[in-house]
């Protein structure tokens, strides 16, 4: 890769970061003026007025003559501009994820910045052990992204869920994407999740996607949730499941001993996978 190219790649990278993190700031404060986000975000008249058309062009903000004003399905960010969220993390999660994949099984994704990556990594293992050339994965996924990204691996077969793409995940709800479940039998499922309630099980944000996740859920023999340390303290609104249909939950090194002490006590295998410094 040319020193040009890293730089442009570099800068690009800085970019997404920044419109993520000002998505965040224009939601949690419902508009936002120009000078303000010269002032927090240290860029140009310029490229703030780039980083505001931008973000109107994607449909997560409305232009103002003096900067912008969050719409209503703001909350709504699209997963580009999400996954930068606990990067180290979920690098680690995803890297535990590609190591535990047996050569010829049957896996599934559900949609989500922590499942986008592990699925990423299983790509990259895939054309990089032997094993998996002689018997070859097939990924399961209902989120259109992550099959985008499989399709281009020879050595997987990738079957995508039908139903109505939902822009935040990129997943595929409604009644079409669990139509295909009953009908196949999933060896692993990597569940992603917005939020774990250690009295109440596994939650997300939309009740479409939880209703897609409980099917992937009832279709797959083993349940591993992946999810980042943080999500112990996050809440949500849809219940996916309880704990009784878990086996094992992949984390990062964050996750305190009180709480993998509960969660083993709940029947969970625990794996708390190590980041590396940044």
């Amino acid at each position: 890769m040319t020193t040009d190219r890293r730089a442009r790649e570099g800068m690009s990278m800085e970019r997404e970061r920044r419109l993520s993190d000002l998505v965040d700031y224009i939601v949690e404060r419902g508009s936002v003026r120009l000078e303000e986000v010269l002032e927090r975000f240290d860029v140009s008249p310029a490229t703030a007025r780039r980083d505001l058309d931008a973000l109107a062009d994607q449909q997560l903000v409305t232009r103002t003559r003096g900067g912008a004003i969050a719409n209503g399905s703001s909350g709504d960010v699209p997963l580009r501009y999400r996954t930068v969220r606990q990067g180290r993390q979920k690098g680690a999660i995803s890297l535990a994820v590609a190591d535990s994949i047996e050569p010829g099984s049957v896996i599934a994704f559900n949609g989500g910045t922590t499942t986008t990556m592990a699925a990423y990594e299983v790509g990259v293992r895939s054309s990089a052990d032997e094993a998996l050339s002689h018997a070859p994965l097939t990924v399961v996924t209902n989120a259109i992204n992550i099959a985008n990204d499989l399709i281009v691996r020879p050595q997987l077969r990738v079957v995508v869920l039908g139903g109505a793409a939902r822009m935040r995940s990129y997943e595929l709800i409604g009644p079409l994407a669990s139509l295909i479940l009953p009908a196949i039998s999933i060896d692993t499922l990597y569940l992603g999740v917005s939020a774990i309630d250690l009295d109440r099980g596994l939650f997300t944000h939309d009740e479409g996607e939880a209703a897609v996740n409980a099917a992937l859920v009832e279709a797959a023999r083993r349940v591993v949730v992946v999810a980042d340390s943080t999500k112990l303290a996050s809440t949500a609104f849809a219940r996916i499941c309880g704990f009784d249909a878990v086996d094992a939950l992949i984390t990062d090194d964050g996750l305190s001993d009180t709480d993998a002490a509960r969660l083993t006590q709940l029947g969970l295998d625990v794996t708390r996978a190590g980041t590396a410094p940044s």
